[in-house]
């Protein structure tokens, strides 16, 4: 029969393989009695046993794990109304993961068969197994990316979306956010699509927008209800906007290790606006929990920061830039509104080894150790009742550290804080007369650097705080007129020889045979 449809109508066949094969939640329903073995297996460990996001190793997970028992998806393309997310929505979320949580991609350990199974044992434990969902977004035309669009864009954002995301759309916090469970949320940076949790792609971010995030404060702006509701047409062109925000002079490449500090001519910037920085070559990094330590902490906010460097014949200065939501002041009550408990100063430090080893061997990365001990560059952000500070640590491993004045080594920090980010800048001459105490920088040298950052709203303080492991610190030596003079003088021993070749060859033509 088939064989004889697609004869008479290849057209119409043609057409249902392709909507088969775009719509794979036609595919056979999984066995839930194979997806709980699969998901005691991998998936009870943050889950729980009942599937209420309650496992052994939920407290220390930031987000918490899903708690299957309510049955509430946070990313679907059901429609806002129809709380039954798609198959192929969990499907998603087990093949790929979720970026900037502790949930993984299953893909290389799961095949497609365990992945279905897993899906209808997850379904029993919100009472899903019977529910088929009613209601799909509808996505219209998709309106192509263009500056009008964009522009269009940036004013509805600037009219819904900033209370929460703020008008650079890095989630400058203006009151204290918890989702349906309680837990402390903050605002998508939307600057950082690779934190997304369902991808920045234009399709995905209309997908939100239209229905929300359920179980937080992102609402749904097709809702028909809401005083904010956007069209079809609207809601693509705000999706174009935010796809635009992406930042790709920030992005984490793993292959880069090093900051590289330019030398200049004449002083150098004092202030974190000096135009001279945009000569700097940006160096960025993960900022991850401190969990070696007590007291360990799991729940950061904070994710990358960004380095650049640049020094003269007498001193170095590092620019230090880090997204933080919040700009944490003690004692003034707005911060305090928006922080969660224990506020404090938000701070920056950098950490340098006493002496610069040879080879690739380094101190221990935590504050040092006895045998190798490091300087700890500290900034704070000051107070409702005092102004930033900074000071020089000396260090010897965790706990083990002295504080001395920064002025003794001519430390020297300022900050400022905008739209949703720090930006510190510190100086320090390249050599100090506290040789044996005091790092003293050298051109050519590769140095061992490290940074560590607080988010003072988020309730970070002594050893609570996210912290890189040791990169390096390259003082680029000048290039000069040598490798040019070099190059000068190959090319001209590389003449003389071709001349000397070319002459004896005409010799050796003109020579009669015997």
């Amino acid at each position: 029969m088939m064989a004889i449809l697609s004869a008479k109508y290849p057209a119409l066949m043609a057409l249902i393989a392709a909507l088969l094969l775009a719509h794979p939640a036609a595919a056979a329903p999984g066995d839930p009695d194979q997806g709980e073995a699969i998901y005691t297996l991998r998936c009870l460990g943050c889950h729980g046993e009942e599937g209420d996001g309650m496992g052994p190793g939920a407290e220390r997970l930031n987000p918490p794990p899903r708690d299957f028992t309510m049955g509430l998806y946070k990313f679907r393309t059901t429609g806002f109304d129809d709380y039954v997310p798609n198959d192929e929505d969990l499907l998603r979320m087990i093949r790929d993961g979720m970026p900037g949580t502790a949930m993984p991609g299953w893909s290389d350990v799961l095949s497609g068969a365990d992945m279905r199974d897993l899906i209808a044992y997850l379904k029993v434990f919100g009472g899903l197994e019977e529910e088929v969902p009613t209601d799909q977004v509808d996505y219209g035309v998709q309106v192509a990316a263009s500056e009008d669009s964009i522009a269009k864009g940036r004013e509805l954002f600037r009219d819904r979306c900033d209370e929460c995301h703020g008008e650079s759309g890095k989630g400058v916090a203006t009151k204290r956010l918890k989702d349906d469970g309680g837990a402390r949320t903050w605002p998508r940076n939307l600057t950082k699509p690779w934190t997304f949790r369902a991808s920045n792609d234009a399709r995905d971010i209309f997908t939100r927008i239209s229905v929300g995030i359920p179980g937080t404060q992102m609402p749904s702006y097709a809702d028909p209800r809401s005083k904010k509701i956007l069209t079809i047409e609207e809601r693509w062109h705000v999706a174009n906007y935010v796809h635009s925000l992406a930042g790709t002079a920030q992005v984490v490449r793993p292959e880069n290790t090093v900051v590289k500090a330019d030398r200049i001519d004449g002083d150098l910037p004092s202030s974190p606006d000096d135009p001279k920085w945009a000569e700097s070559e940006p160096s960025t990094f993960y900022l991850v929990p401190q969990i070696i330590a007590k007291e360990r902490f799991f729940t950061p906010s904070n994710d990358t920061i960004t380095v650049r460097a640049l020094y003269n014949d007498a001193a170095l200065a590092i620019l230090l830039e880090w997204d933080d939501r919040t700009r944490s002041l003690p004692g003034d009550p707005g911060a305090e509104t928006v922080a969660g408990p224990g506020l404090s100063e938000d701070a920056v430090a950098v950490q340098l080894p006493v002496t610069i080893p040879e080879g690739m061997r380094k101190p221990y990365f935590g504050m040092g150790d006895a045998a190798h001990p490091v300087n700890i560059w500290h900034w704070r952000s000051g107070s409702a009742g005092g102004p930033e500070s900074v000071r020089l640590l000396d260090a010897r491993g965790f706990g083990d550290f002295q504080e001395r004045p920064a002025e003794e080594s001519w430390l020297s920090a300022a900050g400022v804080y905008d739209a949703g980010t720090w930006r510190v800048v510190m100086a320090r001459p390249l050599s100090t007369a506290a040789v044996g105490r005091d790092i003293q920088f050298e051109e050519g040298r590769f140095t061992p650097i490290a940074f560590a950052a607080w988010d003072g709203s988020n309730g970070e303080g002594g050893s609570k705080h996210t912290m890189t492991t040791w990169y390096w610190l390259l003082l680029k030596p000048p290039t000069g007129p040598r490798p040019y003079l070099v190059a000068l003088a190959v090319m001209i021993l590389i003449a003389g020889a071709q001349i000397w070749w070319a002459r004896g060859a005409a010799r050796r033509r003109r020579e009669p045979e015997t």
